[in-house]
């Protein structure tokens, strides 16, 4: 069973993602945080991250590997678990950026779909439908409405300790949509054999259960 599960900033992928893979007992892969260690570590170098020729080069030699333990995804880069240091706005920007270039999505889209081939799996990411598993036996776009996905990400910063203003939330949520579905290279959009599925107005167990019902329907 090969589940994608694709759709923009802010539509909760992640963690309605890790919920839906525990409750089937099947790994969870979660390929963003992948976009978003090449992005940490061009930071963390000193390497410009409108630098394509450099930044592709990183990418294609740096050890990334996906752990699994206790219910979770551990992100590793060059050795080091970096999953607490990538979900910074600062990163998030150059996870957008770096995703951007053709060569960096090759060796990520390499790597995903080299370990998507050993077991079952749902993925998630921007174009897990469209180009990682084109052949997923589910394919499911999540999205909300901008304004609810910002609100979310805003309550996120508050209860993390960030200064959070949803203005400003909502304004680099919609650059950041803009951003993705008009890049040049396996741009953010819904598969042709994908359910939309909304959550504006589902919580994140109404969200969970909808999907699962999706997945049981396709193994009836």
């Amino acid at each position: 069973m090969k589940i994608a599960i694709d759709g923009p900033v802010g539509a909760g992928k992640s963690s309605i993602s890790d919920a839906v893979a525990q409750a089937l007992g099947i790994l969870h892969l979660d390929t963003g945080a992948m976009y978003r260690a090449v992005g940490l570590t061009c930071l963390r170098r000193g390497i410009n991250i409108d630098d394509e020729q450099a930044v592709t080069a990183l990418s294609r030699t740096l050890p990334i590997d996906v752990r699994y333990e206790n219910g979770g995804q551990r992100t590793i880069a060059d050795g080091e678990d970096v999953t607490a240091f990538i979900r910074t706005p600062e990163v998030s920007d150059a996870a957008s950026r770096v995703g951007t270039y053709e060569g960096v999505r090759k060796a990520m889209v390499a790597a995903q779909q080299a370990i998507a081939a050993r077991t079952d799996m749902l993925v998630d990411g921007r174009d897990i439908g469209t180009v990682v598993l084109p052949d997923a036996d589910v394919k499911i776009y999540l999205t909300a409405s901008a304004e609810e996905r910002a609100r979310r990400r805003w309550l996120q910063q508050k209860e993390s300790g960030q200064d959070a203003d949803y203005d400003q939330v909502l304004r680099e949520l919609i650059a950041r949509d803009h951003h993705d579905m008009n890049r040049e290279h396996d741009p953010l959009r819904q598969a042709e054999d994908a359910v939309l599925v909304d959550t504006t107005d589902l919580d994140f167990d109404q969200s969970v259960e909808a999907i699962l019902r999706l997945v049981w329907e396709a193994k009836a």
